[in-house]
């Protein structure tokens, strides 16, 4: 953020201003500004992929499963953690989008870096006090073990019953204060990771513990894979629906809506539907359910791809609704300014927030809370995936369907003249992708089991030692009356 805030204040570092009426005849950036705007960019990509992943999950860290009340408490932390993310991005979406437009980038992007070196200050001044996980090793090579263990065993036969897989003492993990996890008949293949073969080199023999961690991170990969499709539609966002937003009448009175803050009312719905959720849907429905979270976190984003329906149908009707508006006034040509208030766009923005309320919190709540306890950050990051990939291929469609359907002279979907385009078209399109995405998630769904409760787990680990360790003194006091 530094180095962007530099790129966009120093003179040297920025092209200079352009008052040309055609963009063609201004002076192009030079290397030098280019590679330091874009390292900056891509040193902040780095940086977002080291801490989105690992700061929720600290979060969650600080709350102990086995205390009642914290674990309680746990189960709308993900709620809250979401609403403090929102409320950052409302001040993003409103008060940085209008100093950047009517003051300047340098104090646009300033203020944040400012927050950034207060943020730092804070999280080091509260490290002494947070609960540590200590560090497993990297989760990538753990899984890479049983899985080319599995590859390198494949023809070897897998026992009837599971006690004869090759597992470590429960009071090795009781020691090392993690908990056993019992084989399980999915993915059998990977079972044969932990056949006792007479080599004990960990690329070739793995703990069925081991082996159920990474079954369990592989089980989630098809409600990734169903996420990519929302993730896409948010990426709608600050694209193709803010690019609507300027060609309508942004005025109220005196004062003109910059469109980039319209993603405000996205933020604004987000925060609102969080707090009545946590508030009031959650503990009305636990009664009827009781299940702690009101409903399981798969039907939380089954709602949320719902949604994500509904809004691109919206989104369609009222494209179409303003395409109309231009051939009525003549603007199709010249790609005018409608007479039409930017407001018609509003309950696209508004339902996008409350899509975000099921679905996005429910998402990294579910990577959170499904991941194995040595793979917490693994988890999260597959949130953080999800967007990243959703970004991709909503560039991908993007350019594809406007390729496709300029093909034999046709005008095409998607031009730079909206009132020439077909965005209710492409609209339409997305409605029907999220429709067969909620088929797809409906029936991976169908095939997932929620892993077991850590604190119940460590139950019965518990009670297992003193069985155990009962037999084991039994046996000893056996031996000395002989």
């Amino acid at each position: 953020m530094s180095l962007l805030t530099l790129s966009v204040s120093i003179p040297g570092l920025k092209p200079p201003p352009c008052h040309q009426a055609n963009i063609d005849d201004c002076k192009k950036a030079s290397t030098l500004q280019l590679a330091t705007f874009f390292g900056a960019l891509y040193t902040l990509a780095i940086g977002t992929g080291g801490t989105k992943p690992n700061i929720s999950t600290i979060g969650a860290d600080q709350f102990d499963d086995f205390h009642p009340k914290e674990k309680a408490s746990k189960l709308s932390f993900f709620n809250w953690w979401m609403f403090s993310i929102f409320f950052g991005t409302l001040f993003a979406n409103t008060v940085l989008v209008y100093i950047q437009d009517n003051v300047g980038w340098t104090l646009g992007y300033g203020l944040p870096t400012l927050g950034l070196v207060i943020s730092v200050m804070i999280f080091l001044a509260g490290t002494p006090f947070y609960r540590h996980r200590v560090p497993a090793g990297s989760p990538f090579t753990k899984m890479a073990m049983v899985i080319v263990a599995a590859a390198r065993k494949w023809r070897v036969p897998l026992p009837s019953d599971p006690k004869e897989l090759h597992e470590l003492d429960l009071e090795e993990y009781a020691r090392n204060g993690k908990f056993m996890i019992g084989s399980t008949p999915t993915l059998r293949f990977l079972n044969k990771a932990a056949v006792k073969t007479g080599s004990t080199d960990p690329w070739m023999l793995s703990a069925v513990t081991q082996v159920e961690e990474t079954k369990q991170m592989l089980r989630m990969i098809p409600i990734l894979i169903a996420t990519f499709v929302p993730s896409t539609m948010i990426a709608q966002i600050n694209t193709l629906f803010i690019k609507q937003g300027t060609t309508l009448d942004r005025h109220i009175g005196n004062f003109k809506i910059p469109p980039a803050s319209l993603a405000g009312f996205v933020t604004i719905s987000m925060l609102v539907c969080v707090v009545l959720y946590d508030r009031f849907f959650v503990p009305v429905i636990r009664k009827w359910t009781n299940n702690p979270r009101g409903i399981t976190l798969l039907q939380r984003m089954g709602i949320g791809l719902v949604l994500h329906f509904v809004i691109m149908a919206v989104a369609s009707l009222t494209e179409r609704y303003r395409l109309n508006v231009a051939k009525q006034h003549g603007l199709v040509e010249n790609g005018g300014q409608l007479p039409l208030t930017i407001f018609i766009l509003l309950p696209q923005f508004v339902l996008m927030g409350t899509a975000d309320a099921f679905l996005e919190v429910a998402k990294l709540e579910f990577f959170y809370d499904q991941a194995p306890e040595s793979m917490k950050s693994l988890g999260t990051s597959y949130s953080s995936t999800s967007l990243g990939i959703g970004n991709f291929l909503s560039s991908f469609l993007l350019s594809t369907v406007s390729d496709i359907t300029q093909r034999d002279g046709h005008e095409g979907w998607i031009l730079n003249n909206l009132n020439k385009s077909h965005l209710d078209y492409y609209y339409a399109f997305f409605a029907v992708l999220n429709f067969l995405n909620f088929i797809f998630f409906m029936a991976m769904i169908r095939f997932y089991v929620y892993k077991a409760e850590v604190s119940e787990s460590m139950h019965v680990l518990t009670e297992e030692l003193k069985v155990m360790r009962l037999k084991a003194s039994n046996q000893e006091a056996a031996k000395g009356i002989a």
